[in-house]
Protein backbone atom coordinates (compact mmCIF):
# COMPACT_ATOMS: atom_id res chain seq x y z
CA UNK A 1 0.00 0.00 0.00
CA UNK A 2 1.13 3.87 -0.44
CA UNK A 3 -0.31 6.02 2.13
CA UNK A 4 -0.32 10.12 0.87
CA UNK A 5 -0.68 11.63 4.31
CA UNK A 6 -1.54 14.82 2.61
CA UNK A 7 -4.08 15.75 0.74
CA UNK A 8 -7.00 17.99 0.56
CA UNK A 9 -10.43 17.52 0.63
CA UNK A 10 -13.40 19.90 0.92
CA UNK A 11 -16.93 18.15 1.96
CA UNK A 12 -19.64 19.33 -0.09
CA UNK A 13 -21.75 20.12 3.13
CA UNK A 14 -18.68 22.06 4.37
CA UNK A 15 -18.50 24.10 1.42
CA UNK A 16 -22.19 25.13 1.20
CA UNK A 17 -22.25 26.15 4.93
CA UNK A 18 -19.03 28.06 4.96
CA UNK A 19 -20.22 29.62 1.51
CA UNK A 20 -23.49 30.64 3.72
CA UNK A 21 -21.60 31.70 7.05
CA UNK A 22 -19.26 33.84 5.21
CA UNK A 23 -20.25 34.95 1.73
CA UNK A 24 -17.86 37.91 1.48
CA UNK A 25 -15.16 35.19 0.97
CA UNK A 26 -15.34 35.87 -2.64
CA UNK A 27 -12.27 34.35 -4.41
CA UNK A 28 -11.24 32.04 -2.18
CA UNK A 29 -14.89 30.25 -2.26
CA UNK A 30 -14.60 30.84 -5.85
CA UNK A 31 -11.32 28.88 -6.06
CA UNK A 32 -12.25 25.86 -4.02
CA UNK A 33 -15.15 25.43 -6.02
CA UNK A 34 -13.13 25.23 -9.24
CA UNK A 35 -11.12 22.33 -8.25
CA UNK A 36 -13.71 19.76 -8.37
CA UNK A 37 -11.78 17.08 -7.00
CA UNK A 38 -11.58 18.61 -3.59
CA UNK A 39 -15.17 17.66 -3.58
CA UNK A 40 -15.81 15.87 -6.54
CA UNK A 41 -15.40 12.20 -5.60
CA UNK A 42 -15.30 10.31 -8.64
CA UNK A 43 -13.18 13.26 -10.55
CA UNK A 44 -10.77 12.81 -7.34
CA UNK A 45 -11.04 8.83 -7.36
CA UNK A 46 -9.73 9.05 -11.17
CA UNK A 47 -7.21 10.98 -10.25
CA UNK A 48 -6.14 8.10 -7.54
CA UNK A 49 -6.28 5.18 -9.44
CA UNK A 50 -3.52 6.64 -11.66
CA UNK A 51 -1.41 4.72 -8.74
CA UNK A 52 -1.81 1.67 -7.91
CA UNK A 53 -2.48 0.14 -4.23
CA UNK A 54 -2.95 4.17 -3.66
CA UNK A 55 -5.02 5.81 -0.27
CA UNK A 56 -4.98 8.64 1.15
CA UNK A 57 -5.18 10.72 4.39
CA UNK A 58 -7.48 13.77 4.32
CA UNK A 59 -7.68 17.21 5.76
CA UNK A 60 -9.54 20.74 4.60
CA UNK A 61 -7.54 23.11 2.01
CA UNK A 62 -6.84 26.73 2.78
CA UNK A 63 -7.90 28.97 4.03
CA UNK A 64 -7.94 28.28 7.42
CA UNK A 65 -10.94 28.22 9.73
CA UNK A 66 -9.46 31.31 11.96
CA UNK A 67 -9.33 33.35 8.56
CA UNK A 68 -12.99 32.39 7.26
CA UNK A 69 -14.77 34.05 10.07
CA UNK A 70 -15.56 34.51 14.16
CA UNK A 71 -15.47 32.13 16.87
CA UNK A 72 -18.88 31.24 16.20
CA UNK A 73 -18.60 29.92 12.39
CA UNK A 74 -15.39 28.27 12.95
CA UNK A 75 -16.41 26.14 15.90
CA UNK A 76 -19.61 24.96 13.20
CA UNK A 77 -17.82 24.66 10.33
CA UNK A 78 -14.85 22.27 12.36
CA UNK A 79 -17.45 20.23 13.57
CA UNK A 80 -19.33 20.03 10.45
CA UNK A 81 -15.86 18.69 8.25
CA UNK A 82 -14.77 16.65 10.88
CA UNK A 83 -18.46 14.70 11.28
CA UNK A 84 -18.40 14.38 7.49
CA UNK A 85 -14.68 13.12 7.01
CA UNK A 86 -15.42 10.35 9.62
CA UNK A 87 -18.35 9.80 7.23
CA UNK A 88 -16.08 9.43 4.43
CA UNK A 89 -13.54 7.15 5.98
CA UNK A 90 -16.10 4.92 6.92
CA UNK A 91 -17.81 4.83 3.30
CA UNK A 92 -14.42 4.49 1.70
CA UNK A 93 -11.74 2.81 3.40
CA UNK A 94 -10.37 1.11 0.39
CA UNK A 95 -9.90 5.09 -0.43
CA UNK A 96 -8.83 6.84 2.85
CA UNK A 97 -6.91 5.85 5.39
CA UNK A 98 -8.09 7.98 8.14
CA UNK A 99 -8.53 12.44 8.60
CA UNK A 100 -6.38 14.71 10.06
CA UNK A 101 -9.46 17.00 11.72
CA UNK A 102 -9.44 20.99 12.34
CA UNK A 103 -10.13 23.51 14.99
CA UNK A 104 -10.65 27.07 15.32
CA UNK A 105 -7.43 27.62 17.06
CA UNK A 106 -8.12 31.20 17.84
CA UNK A 107 -10.28 29.69 20.59
CA UNK A 108 -8.16 27.57 22.51
CA UNK A 109 -10.27 26.17 24.98
CA UNK A 110 -13.02 24.88 22.02
CA UNK A 111 -9.60 23.92 19.30
CA UNK A 112 -8.77 21.19 22.58
CA UNK A 113 -12.15 20.08 23.13
CA UNK A 114 -12.35 19.35 19.11
CA UNK A 115 -9.31 18.00 18.70
CA UNK A 116 -10.48 15.51 21.42
CA UNK A 117 -13.68 14.55 20.35
CA UNK A 118 -12.43 14.05 16.41
CA UNK A 119 -9.89 11.77 17.73
CA UNK A 120 -11.73 9.92 20.58
CA UNK A 121 -14.84 9.57 19.37
CA UNK A 122 -14.64 10.08 15.11
CA UNK A 123 -11.00 8.46 14.88
CA UNK A 124 -9.10 11.67 13.48
CA UNK A 125 -5.69 10.51 12.99
CA UNK A 126 -4.43 13.63 14.26
CA UNK A 127 -5.01 17.48 13.43
CA UNK A 128 -4.01 20.32 11.09
CA UNK A 129 -3.13 23.81 12.44
CA UNK A 130 -1.82 26.47 10.33
CA UNK A 131 1.69 28.17 10.54
CA UNK A 132 -0.13 31.29 12.55
CA UNK A 133 -3.50 31.99 13.87
CA UNK A 134 -5.31 35.04 12.21
CA UNK A 135 -1.75 36.61 12.67
CA UNK A 136 -0.41 35.38 16.02
CA UNK A 137 2.50 33.04 16.33
CA UNK A 138 2.10 29.85 17.29
CA UNK A 139 4.38 30.47 19.83
CA UNK A 140 2.44 32.97 21.78
CA UNK A 141 1.62 31.24 24.93
CA UNK A 142 -1.63 30.88 24.77
CA UNK A 143 -1.11 27.87 22.50
CA UNK A 144 0.33 25.82 24.77
CA UNK A 145 -2.43 24.07 26.34
CA UNK A 146 -3.35 23.08 23.03
CA UNK A 147 0.04 21.50 22.26
CA UNK A 148 -0.31 19.31 25.55
CA UNK A 149 -3.11 18.24 24.72
CA UNK A 150 -2.35 16.70 21.01
CA UNK A 151 0.85 15.67 23.43
CA UNK A 152 -1.65 13.37 26.07
CA UNK A 153 -3.72 12.38 22.81
CA UNK A 154 -0.56 10.76 22.00
CA UNK A 155 -1.73 11.75 18.07
CA UNK A 156 0.43 13.99 15.30
CA UNK A 157 0.16 17.85 14.27
CA UNK A 158 -0.16 18.62 10.52
CA UNK A 159 1.37 21.67 10.16
CA UNK A 160 -0.03 23.93 6.85
CA UNK A 161 1.36 27.10 5.90
CA UNK A 162 -1.19 29.79 5.38
CA UNK A 163 -0.54 33.83 3.63
CA UNK A 164 -2.19 36.22 1.49
CA UNK A 165 -0.96 39.10 -0.54
CA UNK A 166 -1.99 41.12 2.09
CA UNK A 167 1.32 40.25 3.12
CA UNK A 168 2.89 42.89 0.51
CA UNK A 169 7.17 41.77 -0.87
CA UNK A 170 8.30 45.83 -0.42
CA UNK A 171 7.12 48.49 1.36
CA UNK A 172 6.75 50.91 -1.09
CA UNK A 173 3.68 48.25 -2.48
CA UNK A 174 0.29 48.07 -1.42
CA UNK A 175 0.33 43.97 -1.56
CA UNK A 176 2.14 41.21 -2.94
CA UNK A 177 2.77 40.44 -6.19
CA UNK A 178 2.66 37.48 -8.89
CA UNK A 179 1.75 35.43 -6.61
CA UNK A 180 4.91 35.45 -4.74
CA UNK A 181 2.75 35.58 -1.08
CA UNK A 182 2.40 31.78 -2.06
CA UNK A 183 5.22 30.70 -4.04
CA UNK A 184 7.89 31.65 -1.58
CA UNK A 185 5.71 32.85 1.38
CA UNK A 186 4.62 29.36 2.66
CA UNK A 187 7.55 27.68 2.85
CA UNK A 188 9.47 30.88 4.79
CA UNK A 189 6.30 31.28 6.78
CA UNK A 190 6.30 27.59 7.94
CA UNK A 191 10.29 27.91 8.87
CA UNK A 192 9.73 30.78 10.88
CA UNK A 193 6.64 28.96 12.59
CA UNK A 194 9.07 25.97 13.22
CA UNK A 195 12.08 28.08 14.43
CA UNK A 196 9.99 29.80 16.80
CA UNK A 197 8.67 27.08 17.93
CA UNK A 198 11.89 25.17 18.88
CA UNK A 199 12.60 27.99 20.43
CA UNK A 200 9.91 28.31 22.14
CA UNK A 201 10.64 25.30 24.19
CA UNK A 202 8.20 23.26 22.35
CA UNK A 203 9.60 20.06 22.13
CA UNK A 204 11.80 20.12 25.88
CA UNK A 205 7.88 20.37 26.86
CA UNK A 206 6.92 17.32 24.35
CA UNK A 207 9.66 15.57 23.51
CA UNK A 208 7.62 13.15 22.04
CA UNK A 209 5.16 14.95 19.69
CA UNK A 210 4.89 14.21 16.19
CA UNK A 211 5.08 17.33 13.78
CA UNK A 212 4.64 17.13 9.77
CA UNK A 213 5.85 19.82 8.15
CA UNK A 214 4.51 20.53 4.72
CA UNK A 215 6.52 20.57 1.55
CA UNK A 216 9.22 18.62 3.24
CA UNK A 217 10.06 21.32 6.65
CA UNK A 218 9.88 24.84 4.01
CA UNK A 219 13.09 26.18 3.81
CA UNK A 220 14.80 24.67 6.68
CA UNK A 221 16.77 21.52 4.82
CA UNK A 222 18.20 24.14 2.42
CA UNK A 223 19.05 26.51 4.38
CA UNK A 224 20.40 24.19 7.41
CA UNK A 225 24.04 26.36 7.76
CA UNK A 226 22.06 29.60 8.68
CA UNK A 227 19.86 27.92 10.97
CA UNK A 228 22.57 25.60 12.65
CA UNK A 229 25.62 27.69 12.48
CA UNK A 230 24.13 31.17 12.00
CA UNK A 231 21.86 30.80 14.35
CA UNK A 232 24.49 30.14 17.20
CA UNK A 233 24.79 33.75 17.56
CA UNK A 234 21.39 34.59 17.93
CA UNK A 235 21.24 38.03 19.28
CA UNK A 236 24.89 39.64 17.55
CA UNK A 237 22.72 41.31 14.96
CA UNK A 238 19.97 42.59 17.35
CA UNK A 239 20.53 45.52 19.21
CA UNK A 240 17.06 46.53 20.63
CA UNK A 241 16.03 43.20 22.32
CA UNK A 242 18.07 41.04 24.44
CA UNK A 243 17.84 37.12 22.72
CA UNK A 244 20.82 36.00 25.30
CA UNK A 245 18.35 33.60 26.87
CA UNK A 246 16.76 31.36 24.45
CA UNK A 247 19.61 28.95 23.38
CA UNK A 248 20.92 28.37 27.07
CA UNK A 249 17.29 28.12 28.01
CA UNK A 250 16.88 25.12 25.44
CA UNK A 251 18.15 21.31 26.72
CA UNK A 252 20.11 20.69 23.37
CA UNK A 253 21.39 22.21 20.44
CA UNK A 254 18.75 24.24 18.95
CA UNK A 255 19.38 22.34 15.53
CA UNK A 256 18.69 18.71 17.10
CA UNK A 257 15.34 19.73 17.60
CA UNK A 258 14.29 19.92 13.72
CA UNK A 259 15.61 16.58 13.48
CA UNK A 260 12.26 15.59 15.35
CA UNK A 261 10.44 16.88 12.64
CA UNK A 262 8.66 15.01 9.70
CA UNK A 263 8.67 16.66 6.70
CA UNK A 264 7.00 15.20 3.26
CA UNK A 265 7.27 15.01 -0.66
CA UNK A 266 4.93 17.65 -1.51
CA UNK A 267 6.87 19.59 -3.92
CA UNK A 268 4.50 19.29 -7.11
CA UNK A 269 6.83 16.41 -8.67
CA UNK A 270 10.03 18.06 -8.28
CA UNK A 271 12.54 15.91 -6.75
CA UNK A 272 15.57 18.54 -6.08
CA UNK A 273 13.74 19.88 -2.89
CA UNK A 274 13.01 16.18 -1.28
CA UNK A 275 16.55 15.30 -2.08
CA UNK A 276 17.86 17.46 -0.11
CA UNK A 277 14.78 16.99 2.87
CA UNK A 278 16.21 13.52 2.62
CA UNK A 279 19.86 14.53 3.22
CA UNK A 280 18.10 16.39 6.17
CA UNK A 281 15.45 14.43 8.21
CA UNK A 282 16.66 10.92 6.85
CA UNK A 283 14.50 8.53 5.15
CA UNK A 284 12.96 7.71 8.77
CA UNK A 285 11.73 11.48 8.77
CA UNK A 286 10.35 11.44 5.01
CA UNK A 287 6.71 10.79 4.47
CA UNK A 288 4.82 10.50 0.92
CA UNK A 289 2.19 13.03 -0.28
CA UNK A 290 1.46 14.83 -2.57
CA UNK A 291 -0.68 17.81 -1.77
CA UNK A 292 -3.55 16.59 -4.44
CA UNK A 293 -5.49 17.12 -5.77
CA UNK A 294 -3.49 20.65 -5.50
CA UNK A 295 -0.56 19.18 -6.56
CA UNK A 296 -0.07 15.81 -9.09
CA UNK A 297 -0.56 12.28 -7.68
CA UNK A 298 1.21 10.23 -9.87
CA UNK A 299 4.20 12.82 -11.15
CA UNK A 300 5.13 12.70 -7.33
CA UNK A 301 5.01 9.30 -7.01
CA UNK A 302 7.25 8.79 -10.36
CA UNK A 303 10.12 11.39 -8.71
CA UNK A 304 10.11 9.07 -5.71
CA UNK A 305 10.55 5.77 -7.11
CA UNK A 306 13.11 6.68 -9.57
CA UNK A 307 15.29 7.83 -6.71
CA UNK A 308 18.10 6.47 -6.17
CA UNK A 309 17.41 4.68 -2.43
CA UNK A 310 17.26 1.66 -0.80
CA UNK A 311 14.27 -1.12 -1.14
CA UNK A 312 13.69 -0.51 2.42
CA UNK A 313 13.96 3.81 2.16
CA UNK A 314 11.30 3.82 -0.11
CA UNK A 315 9.06 1.23 1.70
CA UNK A 316 9.43 3.49 4.20
CA UNK A 317 8.77 6.64 2.66
CA UNK A 318 5.86 5.05 0.99
CA UNK A 319 4.48 3.23 3.88
CA UNK A 320 5.92 2.25 6.87
CA UNK A 321 6.45 6.39 8.23
CA UNK A 322 3.28 7.11 7.44
CA UNK A 323 2.03 3.72 9.01
CA UNK A 324 3.66 4.64 12.22
CA UNK A 325 2.70 8.28 12.32
CA UNK A 326 -1.38 6.85 11.98
CA UNK A 327 -1.12 4.48 14.16
CA UNK A 328 -1.77 1.60 11.62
Amino acid sequence: MIIDIYTHLAPKTFLDRMVALAPKLGNIANRLLAVKPLYDLDLRFRDMDTVPDYRQLISLPNPSLEEIGPAETGRELARIANDEMAELCAKHPDRFVGFAASVYLDDVDSAILEAERAVRQLGAKGVLIYNHVAGHPLDEARFRPFFAAMAALNRPIWLHPTRTAAVKDYASEEKSRFEMWWCFGWPYDTSVALTRLVFDGLFDRHPDLELITHHCGGMIPFFDGRVGPGLEVLGGRTTDEDYSHVLPSLKRPHMEYFKLLYGDTAMFGATTGVKCGLDFFGPSKIVFATDAPLGPIRKTYDGIAAMELSPADKQAIFYGNAAKLLRL
